[in-house]
Order: structure tokens, then C-alpha cells, then sequence
């Protein structure tokens, strides 16, 4: 059998430069919203487009990381910009022994002072699924998709059983993609450790998480790509529910039994529905 092709940093790079301009058009990351982070096992070559290095105090101890390269958006970078400038958006983080520091490795025209404000949160998700697992790679990405952001402001969306059994009435592809339900975490000061405390709770059983008030994260243990996509599941979801209620709600959409069917049907072990 022939062994896996290694991954390469330009490879990486250019999937998420694809994800922040897709993330853009959708209108889920105005101006300096929404970060991305993706965690590679694997020795990775970064001296040749990175070739600045500091040492940084990580913000929580990681040592099941320690050896393993995380690539992050800089505080305030536009993630529209990834795709053209990745050296001046992005940097990447090599985990010492120990897991509390860290070796940051930038370009010479990077346009941030450090990672991203919601780094915590994400290397708390990254730890949470690599540390203990062979997962070879892992991307993690926070946006504002603007339908299930208007969604997570009203109260009662703000109710985990409430939002996803008015989410996962408009598709059947939403079942498909999210079995396990959509995480809802109540609002916490965006880069608290509030945040990362309730997010990585959220993030031991669902694949996405909503972060009321404030947008949502979700992860992938299989391409940048795949976590976009269920970004643009969920907003879809979510216009479904907003055209419904600007219409007055004239319609109930799929009903629960009609759910569980296509779960029959297609063998979905599903955690939303008793």
C-alpha cells in the first residue's frame, strides 16, 4: 500500500485562503470577524515562508500537543485576505515540550502583533481531539453567518432542544450532516475563558457549536473544507427559519416523524430526537 502523501504548508494555506474568500461571500466575516486555525501531527516544512520565530505563553498548558504545528489567523486579519496574503494574515505555532510555551513562526509582513483573540478557544477544541487521537490533522474555525446570528439573539433560540428542533425542520440534508445536533452555548465575552470553558464543553459531542450572540465554530478532522460546509449547512438552516418567522410562520416544515423516517431509512444514528 503506498504510504499518504505528507501534508504541505502551501496545500494548507491554500484551502484556507478558499475558505475565508467562500466565508466572505457568504457574509459571514465582515472586516476582521471570524478567525481559522488548522493543527497538523505531522513535522511540518514552515521555515521557508515563516521564517520569524519568538516564543509565546500559550493560554492553557497542552502538553498532549507538544511537537505539532497550529496555523492561525492574526488578531484583526481579514480572512478575505488569507488567499492573496497568506504570510501577512496567518502564522504558525509549534508546541513546545511541556505544552505552556509555544514557538510562534511569522513572515516579515505580517499585519498582526499576535494570534487571534479566540486562539484559547480554538487550541482548547484542537487539544480536545488531538491530544488523545491519532488525527493526522484538524481545523477549527469561528464565523458569523449573519441568519444564525440574528436566530441566536432571540431568547428562545437560545435553548439548545428549542434551536435544533426549529433548525432541523426545513432540510433533510440537515440530519445528515449534524446527527449529533447542534451545540448552543449561552453568551460569554468573546475570547473569555467563559468562552473556551463553555465551547469546549459544547465541542465533546457536536461538530458545531453556537456561540449565542456572537456566531458559532465548528471543526473538521478532515479538510478546512468540510468545516465551511457545515457552516453553509447551518446558515441555511437558519434562512429557512428566519423566512418562516418574517412570514409569520405559516409553515411547521418537516415533522419529527418525517425526521426520524429519513433516519430509518438511511441508517443515521441521531441524538436530536428522543
Amino acid at each position: 500500500m503506498a504510504k499518504p502523501t505528507p501534508l504541505q504548508i502551501e496545500a494548507i494555506l491554500a484551502e484556507m485562503g478558499e475558505v475565508g474568500r467562500l466565508l466572505h461571500q457568504m457574509g459571514a466575516c465582515e472586516g476582521g470577524a471570524g478567525n481559522i486555525s488548522a493543527g497538523v501531527r505531522d513535522a511540518l516544512e514552515i521555515r521557508h515562508l515563516f521564517p520569524l520565530e519568538e516564543e509565546i505563553l500559550l493560554p492553557d498548558p497542552v502538553p498532549g500537543l507538544a511537537g505539532m504545528t497550529f496555523i492561525a489567523t492574526g488578531s484583526g486579519c481579514r480572512l478575505r485576505d488569507i488567499e492573496r496574503y497568506p504570510t501577512a494574515n496567518l502564522g504558525c505555532l509549534v508546541v513546545n515540550h511541556g505544552g505552556q510555551t509555544g514557538r510562534l513562526f511569522t513572515a516579515g509582513d505580517r499585519h498582526f502583533t499576535r494570534l487571534t483573540s479566540e486562539f484559547n478557544s480554538h487550541l482548547a477544541v484542537h487539544n480536545l481531539w488531538m491530544a488523545d487521537r491519532s488525527l493526522k490533522f484538524h481545523a477549527v474555525l469561528h464565523a458569523q453567518p449573519l441568519h444564525v446570528t440574528y436566530l441566536s439573539h432571540i431568547e428562545r433560540y437560545q435553548e439548545e432542544e428549542y434551536f435544533n428542533h426549529h433548525m432541523f425542520r426545513w432540510e433533510p440534508e440537515t440530519i445528515f450532516q449534524f446527527p449529533q445536533g447542534f451545540g448552543v452555548c449561552k453568551y460569554q465575552v468573546p475570547g473569555s475563558p467563559e468562552m473556551e470553558a463553555v465551547t469546549l464543553e459544547s465541542m465533546k459531542n457536536h461538530t458545531i457549536a453556537i456561540w449565542c450572540k456572537h456566531g458559532l465554530m465548528t471543526r473538521s478532522d478532515v479538510s478546512m473544507m468540510q468545516a465551511f460546509d457545515r457552516v453553509e449547512y447551518a446558515e441555511t438552516a437558519a434562512q429557512y427559519e428566519h423566512f418562516n418567522l418574517s412570514l409569520g410562520e405559516p409553515s411547521s416544515g418537516l415533522s419529527v416523524e418525517e425526521i426520524l423516517e429519513i433516519c430509518r431509512r438511511f441508517h443515521i444514528d441521531q441524538k436530536v430526537f428522543a
